[in-house]
């Protein structure tokens, strides 16, 4: 009996001690530096308890986190029951002393106050606050201390004080008033309702140009959110108006697992408005509405849109957000809208159509098909000749295209028709590898007028042209071409800028005849290019076979003065040339049987057609010195016949002295 008396002493004298502790006003001086030790420790800041009184059944509690920054809590409470009935305000007048507190910079001030009731299993938190210039009222149910139920309304919160209160800049003002009516919080039991609505919204334009250097036009804005929340999911509309763009969303989001089913639109005004939040160089207007139904396991993406007056759909499947496959269709876009809207020039006219089956869109496995067309195709001639600086005047020029090609893995195999009024091009397999960026391509080329391409030569050309061969472009770029022109062949290669061609059996009548130059000689030519691209400059090598002379001035001067008949020989020989820009410097050796024709270093001006040259001529020995000088196609001819009247002369003394030796002896 005696231990148990002292075991109830013992007991006794504790709780003595602790109620002196808790419960006393000398106790609460006892605990108070300790607990404001504690306070700093965890706030970090130079904390003070300016009162703590705590009872069996009541208490008061005024801390202060710092100057003007304060937290008041007083009521009654029941240590039996574990019920209470607390008071409580704060009183935060200099948020940006508390950054050791939040870890962030808050600015301007804070105040809330309200009470608290209930017990440990269900209490009630009801209050109002001016946050943000607001005028704020909350009610707040917790059961075992988790939020169950929540009902707010934030009536004509400024924006703009609200971005400065969490530090941010005034990116924007706006009114914005708020209704949250949740019955039931709880994961999975979702009831309740949300109303946002913000009017009066403007960006700041000055602000905007100083952080991100962003010009924006005056724009204004309003916006409203209603969703409804039931079990796990939403069931929302959104929908936002400026005079840059409107914005519609609504439908069922399930958060987790997500599942969707929304729909969406968007209706830009002018899209180079958005330039500056976008980065992308376009303007013209834009509309796209369309659909998004699935999980993030199987998303499918529906869109319709009239960009550039036209009639586009897609439909893509999102396997983890990442494309899986997509189908595409434009029809009947208007090219000068496009270019317009990408800020290119009036290249052309027409309307482009597309249709594009991916069935794989894994870069790695890529497989698809897309056809193209563009019909009524018209291209810009006065623009394309200003452009590119033609000397002339780039013929009206209509055309249709169209591609068919095929996508499988890392390689793109595409067939191309183009019929134009200045040429046709078809390629039958132009494949391009996606991983290294090469292309090789075959190609057939139809020139209906050789004519028609003056704007580009400067120079008339006459008959027609077709040619084939094949392009590779990979770390160089080579180029071959292939033609029977001129009643010979043609083969040439591109090699970068180095170009190289080999002729045979080409009829010079025929390319004079081309040319529109004089058709006075009738031979057949072999012969070799070099020319650069770059440096325009190049040397050609000649062979002239079986020649003869047609009608000209030349040969009939070289039978008045050297009384020989050219016309009927046959010549051979060789010409050669070198290529500087317009400027050709050619020499030229021509034998028959019993004559023969050269000149050295002729000059002629391909792009004027002036020449300057000076023919030696041997008919059956007589000797014979013509120039020609001017136009190409009517030189002036000039004779000098010093040589031959010379060898006339010595024939005549010879005559004369042989008879004077024969009367002598």
């Amino acid at each position: 009996m005696k231990y148990v008396a002292w075991f109830g002493a013992f007991v006794a004298t504790l709780l003595g001690l602790i109620y002196v502790v808790a419960f006393t006003s000398f106790g609460n001086s006892l605990v108070t530096p300790l607990i404001e030790a504690k306070i700093k420790e965890e706030t970090k800041l130079e904390s003070k308890l300016e009162t703590f009184s705590l009872s069996m059944s009541d208490f008061e509690i005024l801390l202060e986190l710092n100057k003007n920054n304060t937290i008041l809590l007083k009521g009654n409470y029941s240590l039996f029951s574990q019920s209470f009935d607390i008071a409580y305000r704060v009183s935060l007048l200099e948020l940006k002393t508390l950054q050791p507190l939040t870890q962030v910079q808050l600015q301007s001030s804070f105040g809330t106050e309200g009470s608290v009731v209930g017990d440990m299993a269900f209490m009630k938190v009801d209050g109002k606050s001016d946050v943000a210039k607001s005028n704020t009222s909350y009610h707040v149910e917790l059961t075992n201390l988790n939020p169950s139920s929540i009902i707010a309304k934030v009536e004509n919160l400024d924006l703009a004080s609200l971005l400065y209160l969490g530090g941010q800049k005034e990116y924007a003002s706006a009114i914005l008033n708020l209704d949250v009516d949740f019955k039931n919080i709880t994961v999975h039991e979702l009831d309740g309702k949300v109303l946002l609505t913000t009017k009066e919204g403007k960006l700041n334009q000055a602000v905007m140009k100083k952080d991100f250097n962003i010009t924006i036009p005056p724009t204004a804005f309003d916006m409203q959110l209603n969703a409804s929340l039931a079990g796990d999911s939403a069931e929302y509309t959104y929908f936002l108006s400026s005079n840059l763009a409107k914005l519609s969303s609504s439908g069922l989001v399930t958060p987790e697992p997500l599942a969707l089913d929304v729909k969406y639109g968007v209706d830009i005004k002018e899209l180079a408005v958005l330039k500056p939040m976008t980065n992308a160089d376009v303007r013209g207007s834009f509309r796209l509405s369309g659909t998004a139904k699935g999980s993030k396991e199987s998303l499918v993406v529906k869109g319709r849109s009239d960009i550039a007056a036209s009639d586009t759909s897609f439909e893509a499947l999102l396997e983890e957000f990442t494309p899986k496959s997509v189908r595409a269709s434009i029809k009947n876009m208007q090219l000068q809208k496009v270019l317009y809207m990408v800020k290119q020039p009036h290249y052309s006219d027409g309307y482009f159509s597309m249709d594009a089956t991916i069935s794989d869109a894994n870069p790695k496995n890529l497989q698809g098909k897309i056809t193209t067309s563009i019909k009524d195709g018209l291209l810009d001639s006065k623009f394309l000749t200003k452009e590119y600086e033609f000397a002339s005047l780039m013929p009206t020029t209509r055309y249709t295209l169209s591609t068919d090609t095929k996508l499988n893995k890392n390689i793109v195999d595409t067939q191309v028709n183009l019929a134009s009024t200045l040429a046709n091009l078809d390629v039958k397999q132009a494949r391009f590898n996606l991983d290294d960026a090469s292309i090789q391509s075959d190609y057939v080329v139809k020139l209906h007028d050789l004519n028609r391409l003056y704007f580009v030569t400067q120079r008339n050309l006459k008959g027609a042209l077709e040619a084939n061969g094949e392009l590779k472009k990979a770390k160089d770029l080579d180029f071959t071409m292939f033609s029977n022109v001129a009643g010979g062949k043609l083969q040439a290669k591109l090699h970068n800028d180095d170009f190289s061609a080999n002729i045979k059996a080409m009829q010079t009548l025929d390319i004079l005849d081309m040319l529109i130059y004089p058709k006075i000689f009738d031979s057949s030519i072999d012969g070799v290019l070099a020319y650069n691209l770059v440096a325009k400059k190049g040397d050609f090598k000649g062979e002239l076979v079986d020649g003869k002379f047609t009608k000209n001035q030349v040969l009939d001067l070289a039978k008045q003065y050297a009384y020989t008949d050219l016309y009927p020989e046959r010549f051979k020989g060789n010409v050669n040339a070198n290529i500087n820009k317009e400027n050709i410097l050619a020499s030229l050796d021509l034998n028959s049987n019993r004559s023969f024709i050269k000149t050295k270093d002729a000059k002629l001006n391909s792009k004027t057609k002036q020449m300057d040259a000076k023919l030696d001529i041997s008919a059956n020995g007589n000797p014979l010195e013509v120039t020609l000088k001017g136009d190409a196609n009517a030189p002036k001819v000039g004779v000098n016949a010093e040589k031959l009247i010379k060898k006339e002369a010595e024939k005549a003394i010879t005559k004369e002295v042989n008879k004077l030796f024969k009367g002598l002896f």
